[in-house]
């Protein structure tokens, strides 16, 4: 069906101007030229790239909504994906950990949720994908890594160490750990139950395990630690093999976004101190921040701050991390603060993650690109409202206010 949107605001590469857009199906086919078939009035208003997130995990919210109490995957998935069409989202990577323990990041659980996403796919309104957010010691997912890898899930692989991260040694603060696989790399004395307790107290609920039992499991895995490098190398040739994007997780040096680097990940996520930030810049390798870091004007664990980093134009993308709504406020707040002008704040939602993920069909309003695209109200210092958006063409949210 061929729709034409009048009247808006397009925030077209580099530019925005008053024009029209023109969609054929599932594709932008002209733009500024007269009205062809259905009219969409959208004076007033804002019609920009839909947009695209790398790393979502607010999915958690709504199968384990409260510590311990699980929901049906298939109403979390069926809800989740109504969250995102109402943010502006059309193409998302749910980020399923894949850990060594049980409970909410289990790889029984994030399986599930894999096959959900699968079977539910007729069903959904915009693009679900997969961020395949392995820790690298749960050596229990290797099959699952496989599956996933084959599955039409068009996934993504984040390289994920919480278990070093929780392991250094007492005093270290968290942005100042040495690459985990670095032979100075300092481990806490693993017989210091009360900071083993503090550590991992978040762990230990989310697993349902009891402390005791918790305990005996990471140091179980940890174990494990000698074998770690060679898994990771191994897995990350298959993903570089299947031409799967790959990222790493909280950077802390320039050594260990070089390793990730070596590895084929050429996407540092959420980098917690200047050395991966610079390495990244270096190598040409995209850097992203979280959204509700800029939104909250900072880290909540006192890492970069993403509003600093895009001024300074070390950032390149901004991820909800786990808060959907956060990406479209990220860039008020940051349009706001005049951090940079609306079309590079646009770019870190849009054509940023476009290019991070190797999707050049989408992430801006040119002609022959997907007809992935959002309408923005966004009165002048208000707080911008999604009224729709459009996946391949496909009107997956519509809202019209009371006016």
């Amino acid at each position: 069906m061929i729709q034409t949107f009048v009247g808006a605001e397009v925030y077209l590469p580099g530019e925005i101007v008053e024009t029209t857009v023109t969609i054929d199906n599932n594709t932008i086919v002209e733009i500024g030229g007269s009205v062809h078939g259905r009219e969409i009035d959208a004076r007033g208003k804002i019609l920009a790239p839909a947009l695209i997130d790398v790393h979502g995990d607010a999915f958690e919210r709504q199968v384990m909504p409260r510590p311990g109490v699980f929901f049906p995957v298939e109403t979390a998935v069926l809800e989740t994906d109504r969250q995102l069409a109402a943010n502006g989202i059309a193409t998302t990577y749910h980020s399923i950990t894949l850990s060594y323990e049980p409970g909410l990041r289990s790889v029984e659980r994030g399986r599930a949720m894999m096959q959900a996403i699968c079977d539910l796919a007729p069903r959904l309104t915009v693009e679900n994908r997969i961020q395949l957010r392995w820790e690298t010691f749960a050596f229990e997912a290797l099959e699952t890594l496989d599956w996933a890898m084959e599955a039409p899930l068009k996934p993504s692989l984040a390289f994920n160490d919480h278990l070093s991260m929780a392991m250094r040694s007492d005093g270290m603060p968290i942005q100042e750990r040495l690459f985990e696989h670095s032979p100075e790399f300092e481990v806490m004395d693993l017989a210091d139950a009360a900071l083993f307790e503090t550590r991992y107290r978040k762990h230990t609920e989310r697993s349902g395990l009891d402390y005791c039992d918790h305990k005996k499991l990471v140091h179980k895995v940890w174990d494990r630690r000698p074998d770690v490098l060679e898994t990771m190398q191994t897995v990350a040739a298959k993903a570089r093999a299947k031409g799967i994007p790959m990222l790493s997780h909280d950077d802390t040096q320039a050594e260990t976004r070089k390793f990730y680097h070596d590895l084929g990940a050429t996407s540092s996520e959420f980098p917690m101190s200047m050395g991966p930030v610079e390495a990244a810049r270096a190598q040409g390798d995209m850097i992203i921040f979280g959204a509700p870091n800029a939104v909250r004007g900072g880290s909540h664990i006192g890492s970069l701050g993403a509003a600093d980093m895009v001024e300074a134009g070390l950032c390149d993308l901004l991820a909800s991390d786990y808060y959907y709504p956060a990406m479209l406020a990220a860039i008020d707040r940051l349009d706001r603060e005049k951090r940079a002008d609306r079309s590079a704040l646009w770019a870190l939602v849009a054509s940023g993650p476009a290019q991070a993920m190797g999707l050049t069909d989408r992430g801006e309003i040119s002609v022959t690109k997907r007809a992935d695209l959002v309408l923005v109200d966004w009165p002048k210092g208000q707080t911008p409202a999604v009224q729709g958006t459009w996946v391949a063409g496909r009107c997956a949210y519509r809202a019209h206010a009371a006016g």
